[in-house]
């Protein structure tokens, strides 16, 4: 059997799993755990720990029709002023509750288009995050740039404040897969951006592609990959699209007629694999790439390597605060997310009410499960030994979890009693594989197809 057929039966183009940016994934989250779980899991941080802070702003000039965030349009500033000012609001009352003393290791802002902010909006929200949460001295600030919505006066800004990283989407540089997806971003507009970043002093690049989009092909996903690699990025995330039209009505807009079938869709994404593989980058988790000297790369080579709602990364704040609408907030006790429609959001704020609406409680066996898909995700291989070590007995319940992945996969897999180890032909398989070990499995709930 070839190993396309081999794949195929065994669920690769079939299958619609989650993710995995988080254990359990949000449609697990329950009402049930709201803004009391939240507010009694940040006054009770220990100071001494740098947190990750995300802040989400959920608007955009442009709704592109392949995106599933939750974003709205807007043609003028006065919403996005007025959501700002909410914002403070929100970072005021956690800096009445929040330990004194406490750091911020990392920064995101997301979206959304951040960069729709004008520059004094850029300093005034820069300002109060800090005011709330003082960064440490070696602190990460990144930001999600769209191309088309930034000038060298934001960037003079966001640099201003401490931006040392840029995350640019890109997507496909194809004309007819912009036309399609409803992203008109030609090349040379991003090759400005980027000579703009770096000339402000932003070394660190970040770059998103897309395959598995609208009329995309061999030719067209090779000479997107090739311009790429023209920016010299630090890092790439090489994600697969997601049509779920029942959850993004935007999307209704894509002709699915024009999607890549299975097999098709699968080879885009192993030839642009192989050709960042080819120009020196290293193979992260099962969609990302990074330089040999990128933090990505370190910490896999290290062990440090982790998954989080933005995808991999070398964070290692154990703590993530998020704020604004829908963002959701990552605590040892577990998760919390705050009212995801903006307009809820506000008004939860405007009571001086934190905005948690839903979460979900973690248990000793979800931390558990927890890292075991971590490690999967993030390693191609779940250490029994460190799960055994942190968790005592409760790790023999992985047991018939382990014994079931090894009858299905035969040699895909690798059991011993020190790990269970996803062989190089396996790791399309990863995300199933991975699902193998999740304990909360929600009727009806639709995810993303595998491959």
């Amino acid at each position: 059997m070839k190993q396309i057929d081999r794949l195929r039966a065994l669920g690769l183009f079939d299958s619609r799993v989650p993710r995995y940016t988080s254990y359990p994934t949000a449609p697990v989250f329950s009402t049930a755990v709201s803004s009391a779980f939240q507010k009694a899991q940040l006054t009770t941080l220990d100071p001494t720990v740098p947190v990750s802070v995300y802040i989400h702003i959920p608007f955009c000039e442009r709704l592109c029709w392949f995106c599933a965030c939750r974003t709205q349009g807007t043609q003028t500033l006065s919403p996005v002023e007025s959501y700002i000012g909410t914002v403070e609001k929100e970072l005021s009352l956690l800096a009445d509750i929040l330990p004194e003393g406490l750091r911020m290791g990392r920064l995101h802002w997301g979206g959304g288009t951040p960069t729709i902010l004008p520059p004094a909006l850029i300093h005034r929200l820069a300002q109060s995050i800090k005011s709330a949460v003082p960064p440490t001295t070696d602190w990460e600030f990144s930001v999600e740039i769209d191309p088309t919505m930034v000038d060298r006066e934001k960037i003079a800004a966001l640099a201003k404040e401490g931006m040392n990283r840029a995350s640019i989407g890109i997507q496909d540089f194809d004309p007819e897969v912009q036309t399609a997806i409803g992203r008109i971003q030609p090349f040379d507009v991003t090759a400005a951006c980027v000579a703009d970043l770096r000339a402000a002093g932003i070394h660190s690049l970040n770059t998103d592609l897309v395959y598995g989009l609208p009329h995309q092909d061999a030719a067209r996903i090779a000479e997107t990959v090739d311009k790429v690699l023209t920016l010299a990025p630090d890092r790439v995330a090489l994600f697969g699209y997601a049509h779920v039209p029942w959850v993004a009505k935007r999307q209704k807009l894509i002709d699915d007629t024009t999607l890549p079938g299975d097999e098709t869709r699968y080879h885009l994404a192993e030839l642009a694999a192989q050709k960042f593989q080819s120009a020196g980058f290293a193979n992260i988790g099962i969609d990302h790439f990074a330089r040999p000297q990128d933090g990505l790369n370190l910490a896999r080579n290290s062990g440090h390597l982790r998954r989080n709602f933005q995808g991999y990364t070398d964070d290692h704040c154990p703590t993530l605060i998020g704020v604004g609408a829908s963002s959701i907030s990552r605590f040892d006790g577990g998760y919390v997310q705050n009212a995801a429609a903006t307009a809820a959001y506000i008004q939860r704020i405007e009571a001086s009410d934190l905005a948690g609406t839903r979460g979900h409680q973690l248990t000793l066996i979800d931390k558990m499960r927890a890292r075991a898909i971590e490690m999967l995700m993030c390693d191609f291989r779940l250490d029994r030994t460190e799960l055994q070590h942190r968790f005592g007995s409760q790790a023999q319940q992985l047991t018939a979890d382990l014994k079931a992945v090894m009858t299905t996969y035969g040699d895909l897999v690798t059991l011993t009693d020190e790990a269970l180890v996803i062989e190089a032909e396996g790791r399309a398989l990863t995300r199933i594989i991975a699902s193998a070990f999740d304990a909360h499995k929600p009727e009806g709930v639709r995810y993303s197809q595998a491959s």
